[in-house]
């Protein structure tokens, strides 16, 4: 397996960034400072290109899975865990003003937030997003995962996760591996049927937002709810 070396092209990125700022460098130049190194024949701006490159975006890049960024090659366990480490942290700090404000005060972030969280994904993914009496977030979990098309969300399962989470309300958010963010009908029923379910135990439905490549609809904006 080839070992890491350090090149002079290496340093150029940390240099530059020190001198202009983060701002001043490419995508994969950041990608480099992060990597550190390269492997034999290929420096560590050529891995951050061919990263970008591989992955389809830088988006899809920092929310690829383990597996998926160790069977790239040259980036090896050390390298792996530095990209899982930042894209943790982007996630946090996303999450961290919706713990500490009314998420109803600040719809941008929470539309933000969700599209970090699933935009990208290639398979129907449903998160929920379960907040205090406050309406500050207390945790977001993944309740559903499916197919090209759809997940099976089950408004008894969320209704027990919203039990076990104390919550008092909360936000429903899936995407669209078609890249549309317009809400189906399927989408409209379960939205009705999910807030049926919820207010029998005093818990309020707030948003349903569907996510799709580049925008984030939002049925409590458009009256569906």
């Amino acid at each position: 397996m080839p070992q890491d070396t350090v090149s002079p092209c290496d340093e150029r990125p940390r240099e530059r960034l020190l001198r202009h700022g983060a701002h001043a460098l490419t995508s994969a130049e950041l990608l480099a400072v992060l990597l550190r190194t390269g492997t034999r024949g290929r420096n560590a701006v050529t891995i951050g290109r061919e990263l970008i490159e591989h992955f389809g975006g830088l988006q899809p890049l920092l929310a690829a899975e383990s597996a998926a960024l160790l069977a790239f090659p040259g980036l090896g366990t050390a390298k792996t865990c530095e990209l899982l480490a930042v894209q943790e942290l982007g996630r946090r700090a996303l999450e961290e003003p919706l713990r500490h404000a009314q998420i109803l005060n600040q719809p941008g972030r929470v539309k933000e937030f969700c599209a970090m969280r699933l935009a990208h994904l290639r398979v129907e993914h449903c998160i929920a997003l379960f907040l205090d009496t406050q309406l500050q977030l207390i945790d977001c979990v993944e309740i559903a995962r499916g197919t090209l098309s759809q997940a099976s969300i089950y408004p008894r399962e969320v209704v027990k996760a919203a039990l076990a989470h104390h919550a008092a309300a909360l936000i429903l958010a899936h995407n669209h591996p078609s890249g549309l963010a317009e809400p189906s009908p399927a989408d409209i029923s379960l939205t009705h049927q999910l807030k049926q379910a919820l207010a029998l135990v005093d818990v309020r439905l707030l948003d349903h937002l569907v996510v799709g490549a580049t925008e984030v609809s939002s049925l409590a904006e458009r009256g569906q709810i």
